[in-house]
């Protein structure tokens, strides 16, 4: 409550001068009553100090000068109301006079202590003023994100705070103008200005010089670095948060189309390009355009290719390192030139690296003459090892389904080659010798009953011979697949099947040799599966041609479902193996549900437009 009130009483500018005469004659005649009832009650001494009070009161509140003519009046107040000798005007009193003198030096002397404190006072509630003014800009500098918005409220309360007609706190710096005043403020190798009226007196220039001025420069290096490092942090978070994206692109096995197209455009948006392109290196002296991202009116160069000659890309591509280029106007070739034409004016480049080769770059152009930032090349290469990644990916499991058809169609052709044989060499033969024996044996005379007993037996275990090579031969690659199809074929099996097996119709139509030779062999698997394994009562199968949603590809689907054991587990070196593989090599999927004591659900879906006769 003091300290209020003393804030209230001590200001830098007092109140008005008519309100401090009225009060100190106030204060002379409060005085005088008072000197008048206590005279003959206490000492001279003691009525000297209620004079006291009252000019100490007023330098407090009023100053110095009013304080000497409160002084003045008082003294003489004082000898015209106390001292017997002014009252009877004699002057030989000379003790009475060295009092008065003494009484005023004593009045001097306490107006200007208290003049004093006044000053130290009044510049105490300054201090707090300021302390409270710019611990509160710095809370609001410190907490928002955007430093320009806060600087007019900051510039508010400074005026405010110092009784200014107005101020300005600009972050740049500004020339003073006539009517107003400029105040450099150094922060970090920034400098920013400080506006106030020109005609300001020279207490407050200087209070704004010693005291606002290094504060106000701290406060706007603090709040820059915070600005500085919020927008880095942002920046973190959005390069992270782009970089994810393209990386889940990546681990679910997207195309390599889809991947270069998203990481065309979240390089765009994150560096604030004007444009990005990825080129493959498909000749020594070329590249092909296969993604890119541009803002509205730039002409799309997508499957476009272009000779590397003069432009950055070449040097990517020869040292397969990161470049840029700060300017095009004095670069020649084919891509400058189409550079400076759609008027971008930088760029800087990453190389694309797919199992230690270069397979392509990253390209990112600006229209604006600033160079870009020096971190630019780092932040890039993350993008590009993503679309490296891809790649690699990509061709790995283009080799591996290779690999698999590979393998498929050489066991496939090794069936063939084994029945060809069987049937056009050792069936032949077969069936030759049993035609020569029974020759021999309607040769035989008479009655040589044991040699033809014996003949009998040979022919038909020759006879025997013959049907089981015919049944192997046809295991091998059915005879009736070939002739009827995959529908008489299934059926085939389902007949020769020990579970009871259900067939629904599959599709009426041929489909590529391929395609059914896989189809069989699954449902041939699934049945020996749900017999030898599962212990099944009963099988299922229904074969039908779906379409894909998505992709609107045409797909064989199979679906064998029985009521056996379950548990069945590819990963324990089953025949599902081989079916995976099959399938797969196809590009195919296959889905095994076997829950123990649930039977086993089996769906394999076989694309019908890969290439291959229509029949087997």
């Amino acid at each position: 409550m003091l300290e209020r009130l003393a804030a209230r009483l001590v200001r830098p500018t007092p109140p008005p001068l008519w309100l401090g005469i009225a009060v100190g004659a106030l204060l002379i005649v409060v005085e005088m009553v008072l000197v008048r009832l206590l005279e003959h009650m206490v000492s001279r001494d003691v009525l000297v100090v209620f004079f006291l009070l009252g000019v100490l009161a007023i330098s407090t509140i009023w100053g110095l000068w009013l304080a000497l003519a409160m002084t003045v009046v008082s003294v003489t107040a004082y000898s015209i109301g106390y001292v017997a000798a002014v009252r009877q005007f004699d002057l030989s009193q000379t003790q009475a006079w060295a009092g008065l003198a003494a009484f005023l030096v004593a009045a001097v002397t306490a107006s200007l202590m208290a003049e004093l404190a006044r000053v130290r006072a009044v510049e105490s509630v300054q201090r707090h003023e300021e302390a409270d003014l710019f611990a509160g800009v710095a809370r609001r500098m410190l907490t928002l994100h955007n430093l320009r918005s806060v600087l007019p409220e900051a510039s508010h309360r400074l005026a405010q705070t110092l009784q200014l007609p107005f101020a300005a706190i600009e972050r740049d710096n500004v020339p003073a103008e006539e009517h107003q005043a400029a105040l450099p403020l150094q922060y970090g190798s920034q400098t920013g200005t400080l506006l106030i009226p020109a005609d300001l007196p020279e207490p407050i220039l200087r209070r704004l010089r010693e005291r606002a001025v290094p504060r106000l420069e701290i406060l706007l290096q603090a709040a820059t670095e915070r600005e500085a490092l919020t927008n880095s942090l942002h920046e973190l978070a959005a390069e992270q948060a782009s970089l994810r994206r393209v990386a889940v692109l990546v681990a679910h096995g997207a195309p390599p189309a889809d991947v270069v197209a998203a990481v065309a455009a979240e390089t765009a948006s994150l560096l604030a390009a004007d444009a990005t392109s990825l080129l493959r290196h498909e000749t020594p002296d070329t590249v092909t355009v296969i993604a890119e991202y541009s803002k509205p009116g730039t002409e799309p160069q997508l499957g476009r290719q272009f000779a590397v000659e003069g432009g950055i890309t070449e040097l990517v591509l020869r040292t397969a390192h990161p470049a840029r280029v700060d300017s095009y106007d004095d670069r020649n070739g084919a891509l400058p030139y189409l550079a400076r034409k759609e008027g971008f004016n930088s760029s800087v480049a990453t190389p694309i690296m797919v199992e230690g080769r270069v397979w392509g770059a990253l390209v990112v152009l600006w229209t604006r003459r600033e160079p870009a930032p020096p971190d630019t090349e780092e932040r890039l290469a993350q993008f590009t090892e993503l679309v490296g990644t891809a790649v690699a990916n990509t061709e790995s499991r283009a080799q591996l389904n290779a690999s698999r058809t590979r393998i498929v169609l050489a066991a496939d052709e090794a069936r063939r080659r084994i029945e060809r044989d069987l049937h056009d060499g050792v069936q032949q033969r077969l069936v030759s010798l049993g035609l020569e024996l029974r020759t021999a044996e309607a040769l035989l005379p008479g009655d040589p009953n044991e040699a033809k007993a014996r003949l009998g037996r040979t022919a038909e275990g020759l006879t025997d011979a013959f049907t089981d090579l015919q049944e192997i031969s046809r295991g091998l690659h059915p005879a009736v697949l070939s002739q009827g199809g995959l529908t008489p074929a299934l059926k085939a099996l389902a007949r020769r099947s020990p579970v009871p097996a259900t067939i629904n119709p599959g599709p009426k139509r041929r489909l590529p040799s391929r395609v059914e030779v896989a189809a069989y062999y699954v449902v041939s698997e699934a049945l020996t599966n749900a017999a030898k394994h599962a212990h099944a009562s009963k099988v299922e199968v229904d074969v039908d041609i779906t379409t894909d949603d998505h992709t609107a590809r045409e797909f064989l689907t199979m679906s064998i479902r029985d009521d056996g054991v379950g548990s069945a587990d590819p990963a324990l070196g089953s025949g599902l193996v081989g079916l995976a593989d099959r399938v797969e090599a196809l590009d195919g999927r296959l889905q095994i549900s076997s829950p123990a004591g649930a039977g086993t659900t089996l769906i394999a879906k076989l694309p019908t437009d890969i290439d291959g006769a229509s029949t087997a």
